[in-house]
């Protein structure tokens, strides 16, 4: 018989998954190109040519090297990674955004996902809070169950998705240990600006000192690069010390299926030490036992690389241009790719059906903790974005959705 937590989890799977099955069954049924699947954050754009050079080059090193040089690029390393990769890393980060990492600061991850389930399972004990900004990727939900916590949730403000700060200060309680930020935002594309995240940082000062505890802000940060409209990537260590950064290489290289990222922990956050010994730990014994060791290689050689921005700029114009002048109303997104839309009359269920029968594939808000809207992934093709269009004018006049033609 499974486990009641996973039957719980069955109550809570992924609607951003089970969109996305839907839609592979409809592109068999009517050919994929009459099917408009925004589900997945699947970036679209292909990884840098470095990428799968230095992957070849690597392999065939190590090939070169016989028995000795596989073993060193495929065999065990430490549980924190490669001490070149994490200095590289480290060395990068300092160089772009005035940090003081050494490598024993960074821990190599299967992903922000491998790496925010490590910081949970070394700062998280049973009934602790982890506080996050609505609308939020739904996993979190499940990271921190996995570890007998809960998330609490903070309203955001509806004009612009920025937190509500009133309503943060309130959910902050003596067993508030995290926090999670994550800018560019996934779902709204929102980019919390530099007065929000310090706003954020004095009220988390402020409920260490009442509470006497130590709260960290987890900032996951997969989209990190992926800014426009002259934004600029940010490096939340600078606001507040006991900042733990969980990194992905999935979006910025697009190697979401290799599954590589890091931790990185800043000197001065408290208990910085025993938190990467944690850290260590915690990857071994969750079983990812260490990151992918030739992914962690050719990622360390791809540092100053990312992904074609332009690429999904213009599908953020296309269809935030093409949906707005249909009368829809949505959030301009400034990074990550994607689109959060206004459910007509707040009837997101209603709105993702009647998509459908357009073939068009959306996420509903409550997937978010966010319920009345929907999310559009616009990292697909730009044919994809193209011709989706017509099918949301006939969606447009299907629900009264007026027309703005100024």
């Amino acid at each position: 018989m499974i486990s009641k937590k996973i039957k719980e989890a069955f109550l809570t799977s992924s609607a951003i998954r089970a969109m996305f099955v839907e839609g592979k069954e409809m592109a068999e049924k009517y050919g994929a190109e009459n099917v408009y699947d925004f589900s997945l954050g699947n970036p679209a754009t292909p990884a840098p040519a470095s990428v799968g050079e230095a992957i070849c080059s690597l392999v065939r090193e190590a090939e070169q090297n016989g028995a000795a040089g596989s073993f060193q690029l495929h065999g065990y390393m430490e549980n924190a990674g490669y001490a070149d990769v994490r200095r590289a890393v480290a060395r990068n980060l300092n160089r772009r955004f005035d940090t003081d990492f050494e490598e024993q600061d960074i821990v190599m991850t299967v992903g922000a996902a491998g790496g925010i389930n490590i910081i949970f399972k070394t700062i998280l004990d049973p009934g602790d809070e982890v506080a996050v900004f609505a609308p939020y990727f739904g996993e979190y939900r499940q990271y921190a169950a996995n570890f007998d916590a809960r998330i609490v949730e903070v309203a955001p403000d509806f004009n612009d998705f920025q937190p509500n700060m009133d309503d943060f200060a309130a959910k902050l309680t003596g067993r508030t240990k995290a926090v999670i930020v994550n800018t560019p935002n996934n779902p709204t594309g929102v980019i919390y600006k530099p007065e929000t995240l310090q706003r954020i940082a004095g009220l988390l000062e402020e409920k260490q000192r009442e509470y006497g505890t130590d709260i960290y802000l987890v900032s996951d940060e997969p989209y990190r690069e992926l800014v426009y409209d002259g934004n600029r990537e940010d490096f939340l260590t600078k606001y507040y010390r006991n900042t733990i950064v969980s990194y992905s290489f999935s979006k910025s290289l697009s190697l979401p299926g290799e599954r590589i990222g890091y931790v990185a922990v800043p000197k001065e956050a408290a208990d910085a030490g025993d938190l990467i010994r944690g850290l260590e730990i915690s990857n071994r014994t969750l079983g990812f036992v260490n990151a992918p060791s030739l992914m962690q290689k050719a990622v360390a050689e791809c540092l100053e690389e990312k992904t074609d921005l332009a690429f999904y700029d213009e599908n953020r114009r296309l269809l935030y241009d093409g949906l707005t002048n249909l009368g829809f109303s949505c959030i301009k997104p400034e990074g990550a790719f994607y689109l959060w839309v206004k459910a007509p009359k707040g009837e997101e269920e209603a709105f993702v059906e009647a998509g459908k029968k357009h073939h068009i594939i959306m996420v509903k808000g409550s997937a978010f903790g966010c319920a009345g809207y929907v999310r559009l992934a616009y990292c697909v093709s730009h044919e994809t974005v193209r011709n989706s269009l017509p099918a949301f004018a006939e969606l447009a006049e299907e629900m009264n959705i007026s027309q703005n033609r100024g």
